[in-house]
């Protein structure tokens, strides 16, 4: 078990879409900005994305304030799970572990998300999770409408 696994709180979500069709937003890296909360547009997609060491390059933050960045596969396995580094720089990077299970009809997708690079990551862990949490959250929220509506 990683340090992931064992310090970042897990958030949790039914869905009522197969793995399949979670697994098929997130195969779709230009969907990225679309349930990633902060990411504001993809600039491109490398062709072997989710594959491991496939990177998204997107932008985060507001228009005109937006920081161009990236997102690397550390570990894929469809339809049930992808591990990502994601940058934010200048806040640092996060490790974010994304699972999906069958449930019923439907999936349970759990996200797990800490910094592990940069300032971020010297913010007391209680207190980043605090504010890891709700974004994930939203996060869930976003990539269910969007399996939901395959």
């Amino acid at each position: 078990m990683s340090t992931l696994e064992k310090h970042a709180i897990p958030v949790r979500r039914t869905v009522d879409a197969s793995p399949t069709d979670v697994w098929a937003v997130l195969a779709d890296g230009w969907l990225y900005p679309s349930w990633v909360v902060g990411a504001a547009r993809m600039r491109d997609v490398d062709e072997s994305w989710p594959a491991q060491g496939a990177r998204l390059h997107h932008s985060v933050g507001n228009w005109p304030f937006l920081l161009d960045d990236k997102s690397e596969v550390l570990e894929s396995a469809p339809p049930r799970l992808l591990r990502l580094q994601a940058h934010g720089w200048p806040a640092g990077a996060a490790e974010v572990l994304v699972e999906i299970e069958p449930d019923g009809a439907g999936s349970l997708v759990t996200i797990r998300e800490d910094a592990v690079k940069g300032p971020g990551a010297l913010v007391p862990r209680p207190v980043r999770q605090a504010a890891i949490v709700p974004r994930n959250r939203e996060a869930l929220r976003r990539l269910a409408y969007l399996a939901e509506g395959r």
